[in-house]
């Protein structure tokens, strides 16, 4: 199975936000992008806070969520855990991803899913953090991929063909390892 792996030297160039900085916590940040999220043809949450903060508002709820029941390393707290898992709507599909990697898995998880009018929660054995890339990717232009920029706010990128360009020259830089 082909993986690719973030080198030290690429790191830098993930620290600046992919898309949008909305300042705050997770709330203000939901409530500050719902017009957005409204138009998008497919909205993304990668990470369990974006995706609570998405399931718990009256905001659009994601097509789409990636979690691997983490915040900042550690794990998320009982409240967290209860409404990323109690979506009925949602088909659940778990997937190993080692940190600072994307498995082949995960990235056709992500484009299959996109492409499709599934309702899907991808649970990760490892970290989610880079999944933020195929989702930019393979989701429709013009869709909202939203992650949580550490002690800032969260990031809503809308999918451009620019974007796309982004994140390919991103994952192309990785090194694949088999």
């Amino acid at each position: 199975m082909k993986l690719l792996r973030l080198p030290q030297e690429l790191r830098s160039e993930l620290k600046p936000p992919l898309g949008t900085l909305y300042s705050g916590n997770g709330a203000e940040c939901i409530i500050a992008m719902q017009d957005d999220l409204q138009s998008a043809p497919k909205v993304v949450a990668v990470g369990d806070m974006t995706a609570f903060y998405l399931l718990s508002s009256s905001a659009r709820k994601p097509d789409l969520y990636i979690v691997d029941n983490k915040t900042k390393r550690g794990p998320t707290s009982y409240e967290v855990q209860q409404k990323i898992s109690e979506n009925d709507d949602y088909e659940v599909i778990e997937v190993d991803n080692p940190v600072a990697a994307l498995t082949q898995d995960l990235i056709d998880e992500i484009k299959e899913v996109l492409a499709s009018d599934r309702k899907v929660n991808i649970i990760v054995s490892g970290e989610e953090d880079l999944a933020t890339l195929p989702a930019i990717l393979y989701a429709p232009l013009g869709s909202a991929v939203i992650y949580g920029q550490p002690n800032q706010g969260s990031v809503m990128v809308k999918v451009t063909s620019q974007k796309r360009k982004i994140a390919k020259s991103i994952m192309d830089k990785m090194i694949e390892e088999n």
